[in-house]
């Protein structure tokens, strides 16, 4: 039994074992055990202590069980109550209040990408975007909604498919248009209930305002829709009464889910929580549907409100990857998630979640290299510098044992450490060493992917003497996070220097393989380049953002460029909350070790992402004065 549990530390959290006396043979003399300590991965730590003709056998964990190892059944799915009193829903708005972040639009095909890596990490549901702000944005909703609202696992998962709507019926319909095809669909809609919103936004009194709500609840039921989250803007800053009041009318009108939003992150995480408890207490037949948060990051405190939130009762929590949304952001489901991992027994009062972390990393850097918004290095969890130690008294206690500086095992979010697997990476290596560091780092990818990885990779061995992570990753975000190739860079030459002015020829192809050159001259390499490739595109588009950083050291690292552009104001959609039109921006990311092409490369990249989005928004927004407020 002992040897048993050595080979696999893993099957036990704490255990203690007796069996007959151990005489293991050291040099050739039998000698009694005194002590013997095995620390494999993961924490865990096993010890072995001979007493008299007895051998102890103790096994150590910090983590109540072995990583990536459910700890509860995920409660069937009933849109208004969870029958585990400690389950919490994660609710992923990344797909729509993340793409709100300047810079972040997602096209069609990245959005499904993003929804079904969503669905392998095991979000209960997946708020796909605002049907109502563009024909691409209900195409992309209604693809995601017959795609990945349909595929159920073996466990019986799918995720729940939801779609923003403001109080009106235009949009209630729309989003009814792009969710219904999914197993679970839901609608979410939202109307403002702050005095500073209702004098100044909305223009409406406090008894209108509950009318519309009531209303639109109403109308989002019969339309069918089972399942409908109804959100007061800016509860932080209501009043109590007024919420109670508002709340309980949505709820006999059929509300399912209330989500309770700290709209400007105003709140700190005792207020918050209040909140939450003095909702439960005085709201009529709250009893009746699932508490919801919603918190923005304006003050840094958006995952500390969302675990308040949940530790007072609230059992779905509203979060992105990364963090990304308006303005500062808002609660990360990376943080929120890990929080209640780590501290929900001992803290929290037994909350969990059904989150499979070892998806956290793959899903990080998908949406990290979709919307060109980096990921900053000392980001709780998924950033770069999460796992690493500098100083050498860390360094000395992480040699001794990990769990002396950390509190999460890196394997558990899907990321394993470099040194930890012994292999470098050269001109020599094979594609399955490539296969197995790139799983080590968290990337899933078909053998079509790693087929055109592997020869890029190929191509920087024979220039550099060591290839690095960051190298890889730098290689898979230029090629595996692309947007649909409108056009594709073939060839280009540049001519530049101090004797005249840059010159560039710049050859692409378009969908249907056809060539195109183009010359043009230019202040610099990069400037004719982006007016060389104008010529051929000839698509309208200003350059708002440039900028470029070597992934590694020495002069021969690999460059990776980001650009932001605008196109002209055909681009343009709805904002979900002004209700205003806003011109659309689109990012572009290039990777390369000539830094002249990797700069092309992100400025076709953006291109092809501004084509791509298709825009048209199906109906004309009303004026502010008369458009139902939302």
């Amino acid at each position: 039994m002992a040897s048993s549990l050595l080979r696999n530390p893993n099957l036990y959290s704490s255990t203690t074992i007796t069996t007959a006396p151990f005489l293991p043979t050291v040099s050739s003399n039998p000698t009694p055990v005194s002590s013997f300590r095995f620390q494999p991965s993961h924490h865990r730590s096993i010890s072995l202590r001979s007493q008299t003709l007895r051998l102890s056998c103790s096994i150590s964990d910090p983590s109540p069980l072995p990583p990536h190892t459910p700890r509860r059944r995920r409660p069937e799915y009933i849109p208004n109550r969870i029958s585990d009193p400690n389950y919490v829903r994660v609710f992923d708005t990344t797909l729509r209040d993340g793409e709100q972040s300047p810079g972040a639009t997602l096209t069609s095909k990245e959005k499904l990408d993003i929804a079904r890596q969503l669905a392998k990490l095991g979000v209960d549901i997946i708020e796909a975007g605002f049907p109502a702000a563009s024909k691409d944005d209900f195409e992309a909703v209604k693809t995601i909604a017959e795609t990945i609202g349909n595929t159920v696992d073996e466990n019986g998962y799918v995720p729940v498919i939801c779609g923003l709507s403001r109080c009106n019926k235009k949009d209630i319909e729309r989003a009814w248009d792009a969710v219904k095809y999914a197993k679970r669909p839901r609608i979410h809609t939202f109307i403002a209930t702050s005095d500073i919103h209702l004098e100044h936004k909305l223009k409406k009194t406090k008894a209108e305002v509950i009318e519309i709500a009531r209303n639109m609840v109403r109308f989002a039921r019969s339309l069918g829709c089972e399942d409908v989250e109804f959100s007061p803007e800016d509860a932080g800053r209501s009043e109590r009464e007024y919420l109670y009041e508002i709340l309980g009318e949505v709820i006999k009108a059929g509300a399912t889910t209330l989500n309770i939003p700290d709209t400007v992150g105003i709140t700190l995480p005792n207020e918050f929580g209040q909140l939450i408890t003095d909702l439960k207490a005085n709201t009529p037949g709250i009893e009746n549907v699932v508490i919801s948060t919603h918190c923005q990051n304006d003050l840094g405190l958006s995952t500390a409100n969302t675990l308040s939130g949940a530790h007072a009762g609230a059992r779905q929590v509203e979060v992105t990857i990364n963090g990304i949304g308006e303005r500062a952001g808002n609660a990360s489901l990376e943080e929120v998630v890990m929080a209640i991992k780590c501290r929900g027994d001992h803290v929290l009062g037994g909350l969990f979640t059904g989150i499979d972390t070892r998806h956290i990393v793959m899903t990080s850097k998908m949406v990290e290299e979709y919307t060109g918004m980096q990921t900053q290095p000392h980001k709780a969890i998924v950033g770069a510098n999460a796992f690493a130690h500098e100083s050498g008294i860390h360094q000395d206690g992480m040699l001794k044992h990990k769990g002396t500086y950390e509190i999460i095992c890196p394997e558990e979010i899907g990321l394993e450490r470099s040194n930890d697997a012994g292999i470098v990476l050269g001109k020599l290596s094979g594609r399955h060493a490539l296969k197995d560091r790139l799983t080590e780092l968290g990337y899933q990818l078909d053998d079509e992917q790693l087929s055109t990885i592997f020869w890029r990779f190929k191509t920087v061995a024979e220039q550099k003497k060591r290839v690095t992570d960051a190298d890889i990753i730098a290689l898979v975000s230029d090629e595996v996070f692309q947007p649909e190739a409108v056009w594709k860079l073939l060839d280009i030459q540049i001519t530049c220097g101090t004797l005249g002015l840059s010159t560039a020829t710049v050859k692409l192809a378009d969908t249907d393989g056809r060539e195109h050159v183009a010359c043009s001259i230019g202040t610099g390499p990069v400037d004719s380049a982006y007016k060389a490739v104008d010529l051929i595109v000839k698509e309208p588009a200003t350059l708002l953002e440039y900028s470029m950083n070597a992934v590694t050291e020495g002069i021969d690292a690999i460059a990776t460029t980001r650009v932001l552009i605008r196109g002209s104001n055909k681009y343009s959609s709805t904002n979900a909350i002004t209700g205003e039109e806003v011109q659309r921006t689109f990012s572009g990311t290039g990777a390369g070790m000539d830094i002249v092409v990797s700069s092309v490369k992100a400025y076709v990249g953006a291109l092809n992402k501004m084509m791509d989005f298709k825009e048209n928004s199906p109906t004309k927004i009303p004026s502010q004065k008369n458009r139902v407020p939302a």
